[in-house]
């Protein structure tokens, strides 16, 4: 019986190596999880019938560290959760390496071609929660758009003195004629850009005129700012402005132009938001991933369009999954259905981009238990070594 108990010790033991072994040589490979073999001792009824392999467990929820790559493309999960990939077929697995590309037609996929899962947009770049499928990300040029509202939050300066604009009247090319000017770039229909100056002047307590020059051409429309004496906050006018400014080769630029957050105090003239949509038209040149999981595409122009969303998958049971080829792992029935979700919602983690989780095998770990396995099969060598020559022994007798 000794030798089928040594036996059983030597075939536990080269399952072992082979997770160990299999652990050494994938130190390098990145979201790859490490496995242990787990042992269990056999008995029929009383009598000792040695050890047998009860199965490999998986370290899934002890993370690698990161490595910096600086590809925008390359994510790590700072958390829980798997990637969603799926193959040509629609075949889904689970992965913690997010070393991710664009194929020749922008779907984003991982290095076995297998496409990155997610939430898609609709022709508006809205976001069509729910319906998780492969991520595309746009290749083709931003079209020009004019500029059609404009938001301005300054504080004026409730010191300065009135200006006798009978006395005095407006002149752009007269310092004196106002108390404070600002600039602001707007494009028109055809992307072209154009400068918006607007001149402060104070007319009284309290009151201001704002008058305006498109492309250094004086305009006849003049806005009055009217300021609470007590609270220093806009009283009038309660609603955006609108504004028309003609261009040559264009359309018209109408635009509202809101002061609502505009202030007077006793402190020096200071603007804290000028904000103007519109851009020119732009080609695509770069792919930005916020923690949350959304995809933009970045333009030339410094803007960017919404393409989609990264969604995680988590398990009931990480243990249950079953891990293939590719450093990835499918669904079983003992790992439960996935609970898929957005990043940073529910037990899902954070992405970080241009950084990857790398292996988490300890290298050290491993070498040791190495030893330790070449010990115990060296040991249970020695028993089968000592059986033998118990047997010859005994044949010698009789």
């Amino acid at each position: 019986m000794s030798y089928e108990i040594a036996t059983s010790g030597l075939n536990a033991v080269d399952q072992q190596l082979d997770s160990i072994s299999n652990n050494i040589a994938n130190a390098g490979t990145v979201g790859y999880k490490s496995t242990t073999t787990q042992f269990s001792a056999m008995y029929a009824g009383t009598q000792a019938m040695g050890v047998s392999v009860a199965g490999t467990a998986q370290s899934i929820s002890k993370g690698g560290s990161f490595l910096s790559t600086g590809s925008s493309l390359d994510l790590a999960i700072n958390g829980g959760g798997f990637f969603v990939t799926a193959d040509s077929e629609g075949n889904t697995s689970y992965t913690r390496a997010g070393s991710f590309t664009t194929d020749k037609n922008g779907y984003l996929v991982d290095p076995s071609g297998n496409y990155v899962q997610g939430y898609a947009v609709d022709d508006s770049n809205t976001l069509q929660e729910g319906n998780v499928t492969d991520l595309q990300i746009s290749t083709e040029s931003l079209p020009a758009e004019a500029t059609t509202t404009m938001s301005f939050t300054a504080n004026m300066n409730a010191s300065d003195e009135a200006i006798d604009s009978s006395a005095n009247p407006f002149d752009p090319s007269n310092m004196d004629s106002y108390n404070d000017t600002y600039t602001t770039k707007v494009y028109d229909s055809l992307g072209n850009e154009h400068t918006v100056n607007q001149y402060f002047v104070k007319t009284g307590d309290n009151t201001w005129d704002v008058h305006y020059t498109f492309d250094g051409e004086e305009q006849s429309t003049t806005t009055s700012l009217t300021f609470d004496p007590n609270t220093g906050k806009l009283t009038s006018p309660t609603a955006p402005i609108s504004l028309t400014f003609p261009t040559d080769s264009a359309a018209p630029i109408d635009m509202t132009l809101d002061y609502s957050d505009c202030t007077q105090y006793g402190a020096e003239f200071s603007v804290t938001a000028n904000n103007a949509d519109g851009y020119t038209s732009a080609q695509v040149n770069g792919v930005q991933v916020d923690e949350d999981g959304k995809v933009y595409a970045t333009y030339s122009n410094g803007e960017r369009l919404l393409e989609g969303q990264v969604v995680l998958a988590e398990f009931p049971s990480t243990a249950g999954l079953e891990a293939v080829s590719g450093t990835a792992w499918e669904e079983t029935s003992q790992s439960g259905a996935p609970l898929i979700g957005v990043p940073g919602t529910g037990t899902t983690g954070t992405l970080e981009a241009g950084v990857l989780e790398q292996s988490n095998v300890d290298i050290t770990q491993e070498l040791v238990n190495m030893m330790t396995a070449q010990r115990n099969y060296q040991a249970n060598t020695k028993v089968i070594s000592t059986d033998t020559q118990l047997d010859q022994a005994l044949f010698q007798a009789m």
